[in-house]
């Protein structure tokens, strides 16, 4: 014999259920009420302005937070690829003056020891990444401080500006290269870097070695001979160790290092086309 469920309890159950569901929708309406955020409107105008990439180079975690950044104060200019007329857009939401320009930057890569020229000392097999190549004895590579090659900056940058070269070394489009950094925060050995677009040469190397140390494993290392300090103008290269390091601050002309680096260090740069005035307006301007 079965128990007969009386209806009363289950119309009453209903019932209760239903208050209680209508009290707590209305204590959650009255809460969300006293204890709303209320967003600035320019937030999300800056926000609108901006690519939208969240890179990070403006050095913030992403585009909202440099939006937020900006309407409480933070310069209208950080946005590297937005460039220029990103911040004439981010000022004008904002009401202000853009009081200078941002110089423009653009990605270059210190090794070109590729397959040809760097052997390797042992074979990986393993994840196509630079970050897991490295963490594996520091890579297959001779030189431990060269490129891996396995195009993982070429994988992150968001305008298609770095193919790996047959030579498993990455090459660069100036003309995409917005210099938003995400290449070089992945780079696992710091080999990217960010320069201005004014620049004419740089040094293709990372080698903290020198010498025959050097020769063994690469065929365009630098060995610290420091030729290119000698015949560069008075303060224009640093010795960083055993690499030089070129000081663009002081607008030197690098064509005689280039010349006379025994190893063939040193780059000459193709500037950006859609850069070509910039670049001579400011070497006119200097």
């Amino acid at each position: 014999m079965t128990d007969r469920v009386n209806p009363e309890v289950v119309y009453l159950s209903l019932l209760m259920m239903g208050i209680l569901g209508v009290v707590f929708g209305a204590g959650l309406a009255i809460a969300s009420r006293f204890f709303q955020v209320e967003t600035d409107p320019r937030i999300e105008a800056v926000a609108a302005a901006l690519p939208g990439i969240n890179c990070g180079a403006c050095g913030f975690a992403g585009c909202d937070a440099y939006a937020a950044a900006v309407v409480k104060g933070a310069p209208p200019n950080l946005c590297v690829p937005g460039g220029q007329a990103t911040a004439l857009r981010v000022a004008d939401v904002m009401g202000v003056k853009l009081e200078d320009e941002r110089q423009e930057v653009r990605a270059v890569v210190h090794c070109q020891g590729g397959t040809d020229r760097c052997a390797p000392r042992n074979h990986y097999d393993g994840i196509e990444d630079c970050r897991a190549a490295h963490l594996v004895q520091g890579g297959p590579k001779s030189c431990d401080y060269g490129c891996l090659g396995y195009g993982t900056c070429a994988r992150v940058c968001p305008f298609g500006a770095i193919t790996m070269g047959p030579d498993r070394i990455p090459v660069i489009n100036w003309d995409r290269c917005t210099g938003c950094g995400m290449c070089v925060r992945v780079c696992p050995r710091n080999l990217i870097e960010t320069v201005p677009i004014t620049i004419k040469h740089y040094i293709a190397c990372s080698s903290q070695d020198r010498g025959k140390a050097v020769k063994d494993v690469c065929q365009v290392g630098c060995i610290a001979c420091w030729v290119c300090v000698k015949v560069s103008p008075e303060g224009s290269v640093e010795k960083n160790n055993n690499l030089p390091r070129l000081v663009y601050s002081k607008g030197a002309d690098y064509t005689a290092a280039m010349e006379k680096c025994p190893m063939h260090c040193f780059v000459a740069v193709q500037p950006p086309l859609v850069n070509a005035r910039k670049m001579e307006h400011a070497e006119a301007v200097a």
